[in-house]
């Protein structure tokens, strides 16, 4: 509920953005003169950057059960004022002249007019009234604005007409659901309910198989298009300096819709709007050279974009996979980056131009067919088609596609793999440093963006992708090299090299050189690729070095370079086709050094599957059939647990723990169904209150009796419990009861060695028990920290019972439940002990009883009383059983030992 509560919060927050924004050139538009602005323009680039941050917030906040076109509007009208704002800047800073406005806003607001216009026929269709106002009118007011550059005083008041219905629309809307989200929907305006779709139904996709941030990298690489098609259609002179504010945002936006690619599990969609960010910050740059302050031609000697376009078409060709529309939609880039290459300067000029009118018009149409099917689903694209193709190979087997697939061995991760993306932009920064400077300005040479962003920015965000995977080594390197990338490329290529050459750059360059022997040494434990892959990055550290106190032997540079971009297209190709395939796979090697002993290669490691996959249950399940061990998540925290019906299995449980006396195991069920063998052995009042209490976080601890050996414990009974008493349980936890269910009982304990903290992570499970464990479920982080609560059900026929611990559930609640029972039980007659519990807020004990219970839930480490001297909390007044010297109650130490 809270999760809604604050997703309403963020739609509320970003549609009055968008009314703040518009109400903000509403006012502009209508007080401003052809003479003069009302709103001087370094006020109003500033006041649009920051709505457009806070649009940009809300549309990254958005949430799939509520209408998908939310992200894309809110991210594309930020992406909108975020570049007006940054134009208006630079003329408000007099960076550029004021003649340059029109020539500057022109093209993004052409883009614009398109991109909302598209978004206002998909909201028309899908009967999103207020999406469809919004957009429309934001389209229209664009396609003034632009007249009204072009003529003054023309377009101003029609600009603003619109820009009101936008405030409108969007205070009416925003305000109504601010004010469903303060009365927590007690009261809401008419027409102000979200229409929410339910994931998977007919004619939509679920959430796992849509990436609703598809549309707003449309929307960039139509910008993009849009800045560098208009020169040759004569819209504009040239391109200068005035467009790099739209070319850098859709670079900056694109990386955006990269990372939250890579959060819904889709690689393929992160790496191509990796590879089209990394081309908008160059055609931004190499259009910031242009600009008066610099005036220099951009040139390449060595046309390294052909790289790029193989990068470009293998990722054509896997992205055919998703459907065939995609892939044939990347091979536009492919012939823009062929384009590029056959330019004697990388101007992106000439042919590179005509490309872009292309990609203009195709992207439009990829922006409607994906808008419309992200809700929809009816326009076909050929996503059968790759299957169809692979079907008909014999020796190739499709990988099946779901939100698993990039599910990290060992950890927790909300991210795909990103190392694909990482690789190919290893290729890039290699093989754009082949390029020669000699003697001229390095600033002309076009090799700073890409060493800067492709080997540097990117690799950055990568190592991040990396590091949340629970990829250490991997992530390690990653960020090692990025940071070598941007500090190598901003000292050679950036102007600051200088006549620095010497022994400062030399011991900057050395401490790298031995950071990257650690990785070296770390990924003989992981495979052979690996190892190349960091040992040739050695060479390129000790060419840097030698060039940097002038050593440097001729060629030697650009062989190293060659050598390590042609092993890192080897991990590019082999990422993407094992990501694809499920045989046959490139081979990678196994680990050049195996070290015994635990985890070091004696056996593959546990699986570790997820919890939320039936078949992953069943997988645990067959594990513990066949007498393994496995970590479980719980409704508090991990525990270990093993089959009754496998005594050695317990008896491994037990051992694996290193269990002490006082210590013992638990007995857990998936219903009281479980029990219905032996109910003729429990006490009917014993009966009804398991029934009534469970499944809870309650633990009951009842006397123990020969009905145990129906579970088929054997020689492992004596772990279960005391030889007195034993705890059972049913947890409230649907994955523990469908594994318990699928097993049958089961014993318990805490997935911790004895005398540490509990585990709270199925990561901790692993790395707290090693290869004891024979598999782990995994649910992420436990939903609570508090531990069950204890109650002794040992005297319950004398009507009295206990709390060892009080957890979890509040003993107010347990005794609540009791007091029904034996009301049933006893006709009305309750123990008076339980009436002045109940009349107040808190536990009812004295001091010394207060005490006692507060000393029964802290660790073991931490209690200054063995445990086998604690003794539960009662509550009642009444003489009880346990004052005779022959009874002892059973005790629990830690969270769920039992």
């Amino acid at each position: 509920m809270a999760e809604l509560e604050a997703e309403s919060l963020h739609f509320s927050v970003g549609i009055l953005g968008i009314s703040g924004g518009s109400l903000l050139l509403l006012v502009n538009n209508y007080g401003s003169s052809p003479e003069k602005s009302l709103i001087p323009h370094t006020a109003l680039g500033v006041l649009l950057l920051i709505i457009a941050a806070l649009l940009a917030y809300s549309g990254v906040r958005r949430s799939l059960s509520q209408s998908r076109l939310f992200s894309s509007v809110c991210l594309t009208v930020s992406a909108l004022w975020g570049g007006s704002g940054l134009v208006y800047l630079l003329v408000g800073e007099r960076v550029l002249g004021a003649t340059e406005l029109r020539t500057s806003l022109v093209p993004g607001l052409a883009a614009f007019t398109l991109a909302l216009l598209i978004l206002a026929i998909v909201s028309l269709f899908q009967r999103e009234v207020v999406f469809f106002i919004i957009t429309l009118s934001i389209s229209l007011a664009c396609g003034h604005q632009i007249a009204g550059l072009s003529s003054p005083g023309f377009g101003q008041s029609a600009t603003a007409a619109c820009y009101l219905l936008v405030t409108l629309v969007g205070a009416y809307f925003g305000c109504g659901r601010l004010l469903s989200f303060i009365t927590r929907g007690r009261v809401e305006a008419p027409g102000t309910r979200l229409k929410k779709r339910r994931a998977g139904g007919q004619g939509s996709r679920g959430p796992e198989d849509c990436n609703d941030v598809v549309p707003v990298g449309l929307v960039m690489n139509l910008l993009s298009a849009s800045v560098l098609a208009c020169p040759l259609l004569a819209v504009v002179p040239q391109l200068s300096a005035g467009h790099v504010p739209w070319l850098w945002t859709a670079a900056v936006f694109q990386l955006g819709v990269c990372v939250l690619s890579y959060r819904a599990m889709d690689s393929l969609t992160a790496t191509f709007y990796g590879f089209t960010s990394i081309l908008h910050f160059t055609e931004g740059y190499s259009a910031l050279l242009t600009a008066p302050s610099f005036s220099i031609l951009p040139s390449s000697p060595v046309p390294f974009p052909v790289v790029f376009s193989v990068l470009f078409f293998i990722l054509a060709l896997f992205s055919c996979q998703k459907s065939l529309a995609e892939g044939l939609y990347q091979l536009f880039f492919v012939a823009y980056t062929i384009a590029l290459a056959a330019q004697p300067s990388l101007s992106f000029q000439a042919g590179a131009q005509g490309v872009q009118a292309a990609i203009f018009v195709v992207s439009a149409l990829m922006l409607l067919v994906t808008s419309y099917n992200m809700l929809a689903n009816r326009i076909p694209t050929g996503e059968g088609m790759f299957k169809a193709l692979v079907m008909r190979v014999s020796n190739l087997t499709l990988r099946p596609r779901d939100r698993q697939l990039h599910d990290p061995y060992l950890g927790y991760s909300r991210y795909a793999d990103a190392e694909v993306l990482g690789h190919a932009c290893s290729v890039l920064a290699a093989f754009s440093i082949t390029s020669s400077v000699e003697e001229r300005d390095p600033l002309a040479v076009l090799v700073l963006p890409w060493t800067v962003v492709a080997g540097g920015i990117l690799q950055l965000l990568v190592g991040s992708v990396a590091f949340s995977r629970g990829k250490t080594l991997e992530s390690t390197a990653f960020i090692l090299y990025g940071v070598m990338w941007s500090v190598w490329g901003l000292t050679r290529y950036g102007g600051l090299y200088g006549d620095t050459r010497g022994f400062n750059v030399a011991v900057g360059i050395i401490s790298f050189l031995l950071f990257n022997s650690l990785v070296t040494v770390g990924a003989l434990f992981l495979n052979i690729a690996w190892f190349l892959y960091a040992a040739t990055f050695h060479l390129i550290i000790i060419s840097f070095l030698l060039d940097a106190v002038g050593a440097l032997p001729y060629g030697y540079d650009i062989g190293v370079s060659i050598v390590f971009g042609l092993v890192s297209f080897y991990c590019f190709l082999s990422g993407l086709f094992n990501m694809t395939f499920l045989t046959p796979q490139l081979p990678l090697g196994r680990a050049l050094v195996r070290l015994s002993g635990e985890g070091g290669g004696g056996r593959d490691t546990c699986p570790h599957v997820p919890a939320r996959k039936a078949t992953a249950v069943h997988q645990i399940a067959e594990i513990m059939k066949s007498g393994g061990i496995c970590g479980m998540p719980t409704d508090t925290v991990y525990v270990l647990v093993a089959a009754c019906n496998r005594p050695e299995a317990v008896e491994k449980a037990y051992r694996c723990k290193q269990q002490a006396q006082d210590r013992p195991m638990s007995l857990w069920v998936s219903s009281i169904n479980q029990l219905e063998p032996v109910r003729s052995l429990l006490s009917p009042l014993l009966w009804d209150f398991m029934s009534a209490a469970w499944p809870s976080s309650i633990s009951m601890v009842i006397p123990r009796g020969p009905w145990m050996e129906v579970f088929g414990l054997g020689e492992s009974a004596k772990h279960i419990g005391t030889p007195q008493s034993i705890a059972i349980r049913n947890p409230d936890c649907a994955v523990a009861t469908h594994l318990i269910n699928l097993v049958g009982p089961i014993a318990v304990t805490s997935a911790n060695p004895t005398g540490e903290a509990d585990t709270t992570h199925h990561n901790q499970v692993y790395a707290k028990l090693g290869d004891k464990v024979d598999g782990v479920l995994c649910d992420g982080p436990s939903p609570e920290n508090s531990a069950s609560t204890v109650v002794d059900c040992t005297k319950i026929e004398s009507g009295h019972i206990g709390f060892f611990r009080v957890g979890l559930i509040p003993k107010s609640q347990v005794l609540q439940i009791f007091e029904d029972i034996q009301k049933r039980h006893s006709h009305g007659q309750i123990n008076p002990g339980f009436e002045t519990d109940l009349t107040e807020p808190g536990p009812n004990l004295t001091d010394p009883q207060r005490h006692t219970e507060q000393h029964n839930t802290q660790s073991p480490e931490s209690s200054p009383v063995p445990p086998a001297t604690q003794s539960p909390a009662y509550i009642d007044t009444s003489p009880h059983p346990s004052d005779s010297p022959s009874y002892r109650p059973w005790v629990l130490t830690t969270t769920e030992d039992s």
